[in-house]
C-alpha cells in the first residue's frame, strides 16, 4: 500500500540542498542542468533516469537540448517538494558516480 507524499517545509528543503549544492530550487522544484559531451550521452542518461522514473511512478519534467538536459523534480500531488524528490534526486546523482 502507497502511502501519499507530505509536502516538505521550505526550511527542510533549504536544509537538504545545503548537502547537494549541484541542485538548487526553482518555484516548487528542485532542479538541476547536466551537460554531456554529446546528444548521445545525454540520451543514454535520459534513458536512465526514465527507468529511475518508472521504477518510482515518479515522473521528472526535463528538457533536452542536444548536450544539455535540466531536470526538474516537484511532486504535483502536494504541489511542492517532497521526501520522493530528495530520493529521485540522489538515484540521479548516483547514475553520474557509476
Amino acid at each position: 500500500m502507497s502511502t501519499t507524499p507530505i509536502k516538505l517545509a521550505d526550511a527542510q528543503v533549504s536544509a537538504r540542498l545545503e548537502e547537494h549544492p549541484e541542485w538548487s530550487r526553482e518555484n516548487h522544484a528542485l532542479t538541476r542542468t547536466f551537460v554531456f559531451v554529446d546528444f548521445d550521452q545525454a540520451f543514454v542518461f535520459m534513458s536512465k533516469v526514465a527507468e529511475i522514473a518508472k521504477q518510482m511512478n515518479h515522473h521528472p519534467d526535463w528538457q533536452n537540448r542536444y548536450n544539455k538536459l535540466t531536470i526538474n523534480l516537484t511532486t504535483h500531488d502536494v504541489d511542492g517538494i517532497s521526501e520522493l524528490d530528495f530520493e529521485m534526486m540522489q538515484k540521479i546523482d548516483a547514475l553520474l558516480d557509476c
